[in-house]
């Protein structure tokens, strides 16, 4: 018998033709709904019979120990075979001896495959096909799985695959609180899913791996001082992080979760695949572990499948199934437990990398039927209860889409018998019910741990080719403290932590030392010691002076005083950039301890205020004012700069001052010049009517000289010519007169331009006076304008070096 590339599930109800289904369906998921003794456990082994002649690998998730089955398979059908899985006290119960009872499963069972057509011969191709291993998160019972490999960076880059990378930290994160009772977590509100995502993508992101114990490390000291805008404390206090960090610490403490961080690394490849490319069935049985547990677990591995999922090419083909055999709790429709986010993850991009679910249950009211909508392939068999029912047919009917009505599934699924199932596909063009075939496995019922070890035996674990992780022992010797110690000591409350940059290669640093070290030195790493870092921002605001200006001011004292003075002014240097400093320590770095005063944060908050007093009472800004032109000049300007930026202003600002003069002599000069036009024009005006008169005058001369002549003598005559001769007189003395003041005005006008000359002949000798025109001005600060960017404790680096028995440190940090 040979169904080439097709699952041979069963045989059809109505017309008994084989049911071979089409496993690239399978890419669109499958669900499989049963009562129990509906026959849902044979049907699902006999699923993963062929997906194990096929070639196709598994991953399987057991919480009740039914799925180890899957190793029962026994070609010879031997009794002996059977014998060590037979139930003792159920043939006790039956009145069988268990060789009886061997005897009469090995006959049940040839029988049942001979009625299927199915031989030895297939039966001995599941081992030759795939490698069955059961492994035992949690216990030593099976194959041990490390989690250990969950917290190891996953080797992606942040740019290129940081969704990748941000799904697989939100399910491990998820996972890990899950473990400690936080079970319905929203990531996006939980603060402690926030911290401790973001202390993962912080060490991932540089290629960081992390375990437990740096986890917890972490979580009371992260590596960042702000979370989303707001500063850690604000964010998340120190006291709820301790708390959490102690609540880890608890789980981490307890004798038995030593068996979680032992065995196999969970890396979903090399479960799928041996290194010679043979195909893994894989079932993690997890019968044995609390609920919490168990939550965890599942968690971790539907993580770590999606990352590695995320990771392949796209594909139409059936890549590999996941199958978990009751998802009762971890996919229900309204709580949102760790696990539920994921697997509707995978339903929904599942298919496009081959990587199909088979979910199990005998529970269909607690199902997320929104989220099974994604699935193309129902197995349904007998229920219990008409509720269940009704609840699973309103599930069918939005994947059908109405194209089969309520009242059809209710009669298929009502007349179901033992062993039948109704099979919905929708690849195909209707529902068809078909009884499954004789699983070729053993069906013993649900294994107890105990029998894990001979289930393993029995199949050979395989897992040779797998590396096994070993947690380091906790007996070595500390560092010397010398060279440190590799944990970080804890800031003190509300202090905040820096990390100088390692600026200076190990051989630029011994040569700057100027030391003779041997080039036989033991270079051991960077150590870290604490100094005191402050810095301050202080703006220098005066509208007055044209001042708004900013100055740093930075100290950096590496052994302050146990009683907190300190001479400021002794420990300056130049200001810390916003990117001179690091996120982190250098990698393979130790730590100093910490020593007074920087052990206390109320001794730091004193010295804090102290270092914000000094600046306010000492720092000032010199600058330099020109007095006649009113320039004030920048700050940090010298004298000659400030003269030599404002050379053209003050010319400028000379004439300006020129102009000005001119212009206040300019209203005197036109006042003169307007009474010499106006005198100019009165002489004009003088000298014609003195023309006139000497006209007239001669005119009655004339006349008074031919009367004489002509014998007439008038006094009349005579009078006349004596009132034109007084006339022309006053005539002549008015045009004296005018030019006796033209004179004296324009001399006044000569006077006053000599004036003006000399004042601005004056003016200009002040001008050039610039010792005497410069002014130093000091401004101070405002208390309210001084800003501490920087105040806390700042990890120093240096270059250790261990000569003969001699630690040499050599300062990896120029300033």
């Amino acid at each position: 018998m040979d169904y080439k590339d097709r699952f041979f599930l069963g045989k059809n109800v109505e017309n008994d033709e084989p049911v071979l289904y089409d496993p690239s369906d399978l890419t669109t998921h499958g669900v499989v709904v049963g009562m129990t003794g509906s026959g849902k456990t044979g049907l699902c082994i006999d699923l993963l019979e062929e997906a194990a002649l096929n070639r196709y690998p598994a991953l399987m998730i057991d919480p009740k120990g039914d799925i180890t089955n899957a190793l029962l398979h026994f070609p010879n059908l031997l009794p002996e075979d059977f014998k060590p899985w037979i139930n003792a006290d159920e043939a006790r119960r039956e009145g069988k001896s268990m060789d009886q009872a061997a005897e009469e499963t090995a006959n049940l069972w040839r029988t049942g495959l001979g009625k299927w057509g199915i031989d030895g011969q297939r039966i001995a191709q599941l081992n030759k096909n795939v490698q069955f291993t059961i492994f035992t998160p949690g216990s030593n019972a099976g194959v041990p799985v490390s989690i250990l490999s969950s917290l190891k960076a996953p080797g992606l880059e942040m740019g290129a695959d940081a969704e990748i990378i941000r799904e697989k930290i939100s399910g491990t994160v998820i996972a890990i609180l899950g473990l400690v009772g936080m079970t319905d977590i929203d990531p996006v509100k939980s603060k402690e899913h926030i911290l401790l995502s973001n202390i993962f993508e912080h060490n991932w992101s540089q290629g960081k791996d992390l375990d437990l114990s740096e986890l917890i490390l972490q979580t009371q000291n992260p590596p960042f001082k702000k979370l989303g805008v707001f500063d850690l404390d604000s964010f998340i206090p120190g006291k709820d992080r301790d708390d959490l960090a102690f609540t880890l610490n608890n789980i981490l403490a307890a004798p038995s979760f030593k068996s979680w961080i032992e065995g196999v690394p969970l890396d979903v490849e090399s479960m799928l695949w041996n290194e010679d490319g043979k195909p893994r069935h894989s079932i993690f049985y997890i019968a044995h572990l609390t609920d919490e547990e168990r939550m965890f677990f599942v968690t971790l591995l539907y993580s770590a499948v999606e990352s590695w999922m995320r990771s392949q090419k796209g594909t139409t083909s059936l890549r590999a199934i996941i199958y978990f055999d009751e998802i009762f709790g971890y996919l229900p429709p309204v709580a949102n437990p760790p696990s539920k986010e994921l697997m509707l993850r995978m339903l929904k991009q599942g298919r496009a990398f081959g990587v199909s679910q088979v979910l199990v249950t005998q529970n269909p009211v607690d199902l997320d039927y929104k989220g099974l909508s994604n699935i193309g392939t129902w197995c349904i068999g007998k229920l219990q209860t008409e509720r269940d029912k009704a609840r699973l047919i309103d599930g069918l009917l939005g994947v059908t889409s109405g194209s089969i009505d309520r009242q059809t599934f209710d009669q298929l699924i009502s007349g179901l018998e033992k062993r039948q199932f109704l099979l919905h596909n929708v690849h195909e063009k209707a529902p068809q019910i078909f009884r499954t075939r004789w699983a070729m496995n053993y069906l013993a019922g649900p294994m107890t741990r105990n029998q894990i070890p001979d289930l393993n035996a029995l199949a050979g674990t395989g897992v040779d080719d797998l590396p096994v992780v070993t947690p380091a022992g906790g007996d070595e010797a500390s560092p010397t403290a010398d060279l440190g110690t590799a944990s970080r000591p804890k800031m003190p409350a509300g202090v905040y932590e820096y990390f100088l940059p390692v600026d200076l290669s190990i051989s630029s640093a011994i040569s700057r030392s100027g030391k003779d070290i041997p080039e036989d030195a033991d270079y051991r790493g960077v150590l870290y010691r604490p100094t005191l870092i402050s810095q301050v921002q202080v703006r220098y605001l005066q509208n007055k002076y044209q001042l708004d200006t900013v100055k740093i001011i930075s100290c950096l004292i590496p052994e302050p005083n146990k009683s907190g003075l300190v001479r400021w002014d002794d420990y300056l240097v130049d200001e810390f950039g916003k990117d001179s400093l690091d996120q982190s320590p250098a990698r393979e770095s130790s730590f100093a301890n910490l020593e007074p005063p920087l052990t206390d944060s109320k001794t730091l908050s004193a010295m804090e205020n102290d270092f914000v007093d000094w600046v306010y009472q000492t720092q000032r800004i010199e600058l330099f004012q020109h007095k006649l032109s009113g320039t004030f000049s920048q700050a940090g300007m010298s004298k000659d700069e400030f003269l030599k930026t404002i050379a053209d202003d003050l010319e400028e600002a000379l004439e300006d001052e020129v102009d000005k003069l001119k212009e206040k002599y300019k209203t005197k000069v036109e006042l003169i010049q307007k009474k010499i036009k106006a005198e100019e024009r009165e002489l004009v005006q003088d000298e014609a009517e003195l023309k006139q008169r000497k006209m007239e005058e001669l005119g009655t001369h004339a006349e008074t000289i031919f009367n004489f002549v002509a014998g007439s003598r008038s006094k009349r005559r005579v009078s006349t010519s004596l009132t034109k001769r007084r006339m022309t007189s006053q005539a002549k003395a008015d045009v004296d007169e005018s030019l006796e003041v033209i004179e004296e005005l324009e001399k006044e006008l000569t006077a006053l331009t000599e004036e003006l000359n000399l004042a601005i002949e004056e003016l200009e000798k002040n001008w050039e006076d610039q010792d005497e025109n410069i002014s130093v001005i000091a401004v101070t600060p405002y208390k309210k304008d001084i800003h501490v960017g920087l105040f806390g404790i700042a990890w120093q680096p240096y270059h250790l070096l261990v000569v003969g028995d001699a630690v040499v440190e050599i300062p990896g940090f120029e300033k």
